[in-house]
């Protein structure tokens, strides 16, 4: 026995077509998702491009400016070194001559707290570069108090200024023309005539030129309210205006003026009132 379908050519035809096109719809479909994915991707990966450019930027100049506090912390410390005669003369003058090259305080810095607030590798780096300037200001203003530290360091008359002996010191004294009581304002130090003299410190000369009782005088202002005297002297080596330094030859050994015989008188004022030179001098 023989059964017969009848099969309506229209609906089969739809069917067929549709078996067909389903899987060039999912590879279309299927493609147009991966275009998608891609372009994501690469968006994705230019973002970070640039942010890895962002980090390394700011990463090289970070490490450039904490190579640069590396220098100015060796740079200060080597400044900060003193000889240990200076340094012990400079401890001896009052207390405000030092606290006029005072300054720079300590290296302690309050330390930003990275809270949650931040979040984000730029919010670290925005708080390390915030640091690092504050410890920056803080180091300017230390290496300032060094370099003025080191500027009265090199005003203190601290060496002696003639090789000799002690004749008279300063203080209360038997005057040597009279044989009353006399204040001796400086120290009397005897030595050949025509000895050279040197300056104990750096300075500018405020005179040079023959001055009463004193002779032949010449007078030096070293800053920080420091000034030192040289009298009796039989020739100067410098003239009224000239900036000297530790160690140069100022003038030579005479006896002009109020003397009785071939030194040199020494004075030193600070803030206008006269100091024992003994107080400042090394090896004292």
């Amino acid at each position: 026995m023989v059964r017969r379908f009848t099969i309506s050519l229209r609906p089969t035809l739809a069917v067929v077509a549709c078996l067909f096109a389903l899987p060039v719809l999912i590879g279309l479909g299927a493609r147009w998702s991966a275009k998608t994915e891609i372009h994501d991707l690469r968006a994705t990966n230019t973002l970070l491009q640039i942010e890895n450019s962002s980090y390394r930027e700011a990463t090289g100049a970070l490490s450039a400016q904490i190579s640069a506090l590396h220098e100015a912390v060796d740079e200060i410390g080597a400044k900060a070194m003193l000889d240990p005669t200076v340094d012990r003369a400079m401890r001896r003058l009052p207390a405000p001559v030092r606290e006029r090259a005072m300054g720079g305080g300590d290296l302690s810095i309050a330390a930003p707290v990275l809270n949650s607030a931040v979040a984000t590798p730029d919010g670290g780096f925005g708080v390390l570069r915030d640091l690092l300037g504050a410890i920056e200001q803080r180091l300017a203003s230390v290496r300032t108090g060094v370099e003025q530290r080191n500027a009265l360091a090199s005003a203190t008359p601290s060496i002696w200024p003639i090789a000799g002996w002690i004749s008279s010191a300063f203080g209360n004294r038997r005057d040597p023309f009279t044989g009353g009581r006399d204040f001796h304002p400086g120290l009397d130090i005897s030595a050949n005539q025509g000895q050279p003299i040197i300056a104990p410190a750096d300075g500018v000369v405020l005179s040079a030129a023959y001055t009463g009782n004193y002779g032949n005088l010449v007078t030096i202002d070293h800053g920080f309210g420091i000034t030192t005297r040289y009298a009796h002297l039989s020739r100067y080596a410098v003239v009224t205006g000239q900036t000297i330094g530790r160690g140069q030859t100022i003038g030579y050994v005479g006896s002009t003026g109020r003397s009785t015989s071939s030194h040199l008188h020494y004075e030193v004022l600070v803030n206008g009132q006269l100091t024992n030179p003994l107080r400042l001098l090394a090896g004292r």
